[in-house]
């Protein structure tokens, strides 16, 4: 897997462009203006990043990260994604954000809600849980002693294999936590999105979350 394009050129998408560069990826990227103002962005913020437009970016693309404001999910065209490894990196968070109806129903977690849009898209839930300044500073060899662990949800584990070597490949530690609905240990509000672990004390504290989730 050597293509990845991220779909969000703000602070997240790209200090996650920047981190997969840093990666060894080939990285395009795209965002909700004219391709010759994304061009511009990444020239100065993302150098050696390709901007282009989403379809663009996404058809030849190995994986895809989706790094715009979740409120903006549904502007996403389903279409080129269908069959496509998808990264949800996105955050319901409604302190920061306002409220969104569709993500108050605390029974399902946003990347439950989002991958109905996307029907066909494999998603896979992670760099949620990271802010983008740690994502490029934290990042640490394999093997390193108390690298950062990073959980990673989805209900295809092949695509989660595949996201895990990405994460490896980005500097820390992958952990899966299961099915998509086992990212809610990782949403905003809970002990994982608020600290940094390292993968022992992650792993401790998914099966406290998974735990109080499944007793709920």
């Amino acid at each position: 897997m050597t293509a990845i394009a991220v779909l969000g050129v703000g602070r997240v998408g790209a200090a996650v462009a920047r981190t997969a560069l840093q990666g060894g990826y080939d990285v395009r990227v795209a965002g909700s203006g004219a391709v010759e103002d994304i061009a511009l962005l990444a020239e100065i913020v993302i150098p050696g990043a390709r901007a282009m437009s989403a379809e663009a970016a996404v058809e030849d693309a190995d994986m895809v990260i989706l790094a715009v404001p979740l409120s903006k999910y549904r502007t996403v065209d389903p279409g080129p994604l269908a069959g496509k490894v998808v990264v949800d990196a996105m955050n319901y968070w409604a302190p920061a954000d306002g409220p969104i109806a569709e993500f108050e129903d605390s029974r399902l977690t946003s990347s439950e809600i989002v991958t109905r849009h996307l029907h066909g898209a494999r998603l896979v839930k992670t760099l949620n849980h990271i802010g983008y300044h740690d994502l490029e500073d934290h990042r640490t060899p394999p093997g390193t002693p108390g690298r950062r662990a990073l959980g990673v949800a989805s209900d295809d584990e092949p695509a989660a294999r595949a996201v895990m070597d990405l994460i490896d490949r980005f500097g820390y530690d992958p952990v899966y936590s299961g099915p998509l609905s086992t990212g809610a240990a990782f949403q905003p509000g809970t002990e994982i999105f608020n600290g940094a672990f390292a993968r022992e004390a992650f792993e401790r504290e998914l099966g406290h979350a998974n735990g109080t989730r499944l007793s709920a």
